[in-house]
C-alpha cells in the first residue's frame, strides 16, 4: 500500500477543525457544570409609543435572566392615571429560553404618552 502525505492544507484544515471541535466540547462542559437551577427572572423593557392609524403601539422587551425556560409566557401592560387602570393589553411569547431576551407589541386605543404610568407584568407561565 502506497504512504501519501498530507500538504500543508490538509494540516491546516485538521487543526482549524480540531480547534473547533475542542472549544465546543469544553464550552458545553463548562456550561454544564456552573448551570444553576434558578427559575424564570422575567424582566421588562417598555419602548417608545408610535402611532399606527387608529390606535398606538408600544414595543416591549422581555428577558429572561433566570437558569431555566419559560413557556406560554403571558405578559400584560397597563396605562395607569391617578392610581386607576386606563387600559390594558397582553400578549404570549410561546418560549423564553434561558438568558434570552424576545419581543412583542401591544397596541392601545389611549395615547400611553397622556398616561401617568406604564406597567408590565407577567400573569403566568409554564415550565415545559
Amino acid at each position: 500500500m502506497k504512504n501519501v502525505e498530507k500538504n500543508w492544507l490538509e494540516w491546516l484544515v485538521f487543526a482549524a477543525s480540531l480547534v473547533l471541535v475542542v472549544s465546543t466540547l469544553g464550552y458545553l462542559i463548562y456550561d454544564t457544570a456552573t448551570l444553576k437551577d434558578a427559575p424564570p427572572s422575567i424582566q421588562f423593557q417598555l419602548g417608545k409609543p408610535q402611532p399606527q392609524l387608529n390606535h398606538f403601539i408600544v414595543p416591549v422587551s422581555v428577558t429572561n435572566q433566570g437558569d431555566e425556560t419559560a413557556e406560554g409566557v403571558q405578559v400584560e401592560v397597563v396605562l395607569e392615571s391617578d392610581g386607576k387602570e386606563q387600559e390594558s393589553a397582553q400578549f404570549e411569547i410561546a418560549f423564553l429560553p434561558r438568558h434570552s431576551t424576545r419581543e412583542g407589541w401591544v397596541t392601545f386605543e389611549t395615547d400611553p404618552r397622556t398616561v401617568d404610568q406604564m406597567k408590565a407584568r407577567v400573569l403566568g407561565f409554564e415550565k415545559p
